[in-house]
């Protein structure tokens, strides 16, 4: 099993922080599509389009192509979607990581190094609604998953938590990312209270549901709220 190391952020680990950030939500797109199409809306919506295009045509045909256009542009629209995301967040904090996360009080980011390569990330800073920390920008390398990574760097987020004097952190995270979701239920021993849907900045669409979480640092308890 390869070692790792968590250390602060340094200057030269720009580069693989943003490849690490936008392949793992790039991995979310066909999730995130075949979750749309689970949803009744979308099925509804198709079958009537199939069935109406059927009726006046007369044709199978054509309603199994105007089908398969749809899907075909949905899941364009997806893959759009996360590409905008990931642009936005390349200009937004990942475009000056020192200045949002170093540089300011109650806010630092971390990476995990193995074999002198970065393979993951976590930060966290102030919650601009609470007084409570946000845990944001966790990934980790595809090839370095499964080795406990995710579990220490959520270990260092919840130190520095503590010892900057908060009692809980938040965050945010969707449907499709159900290893995110895993990782917080197996660390800290998480109660499932009730699920509601957080607003996104980025993501605004029918399918995509957000979630707000968050763990009780002093007693080890998570909620999802």
């Amino acid at each position: 099993m390869a070692s790792f190391k968590v250390r602060k952020y340094r200057d030269e680990d720009e580069e693989p922080v943003k490849e690490i950030f936008a392949l793992g939500m790039s991995e979310h797109v066909p999730t995130s599509f075949m979750h749309m199409l689970k949803q009744p809306l979308t099925q509804m919506v198709l079958m009537c389009i199939f069935c109406a295009l059927l009726t006046s045509s007369k044709s199978f045909l054509l309603p199994v192509l105007a089908v398969t256009l749809l899907l075909a542009g949905a899941r364009q629209l997806v893959s759009y979607l996360f590409t905008s995301y990931i642009d936005t967040s390349l200009k937004d904090d990942l475009k000056c990581i020192r200045e949002t996360y170093m540089e300011k009080k109650d806010s630092c980011f971390w990476v995990a190094e193995s074999e002198g390569r970065v393979v993951g990330m976590v930060a966290c800073l102030t919650s601009q609604t609470e007084e409570c920390l946000e845990l944001k920008r966790m990934s980790v390398r595809r090839s370095h998953r499964g080795l406990g990574i995710a579990k220490e760097l959520c270990k260092v987020v919840a130190d520095f938590t503590r010892e900057s004097g908060y009692k809980a952190v938040i965050l945010y995270t969707s449907v499709v990312q159900t290893d995110a979701q895993r990782s917080f239920h197996q660390l800290y021993l998480c109660s499932v209270l009730n699920w509601k849907p957080a607003r996104s900045r980025y993501l605004h669409n029918a399918y995509q549901m957000f979630f707000r979480a968050s763990w009780d640092i002093t007693e080890s308890l998570c909620w999802i709220y």
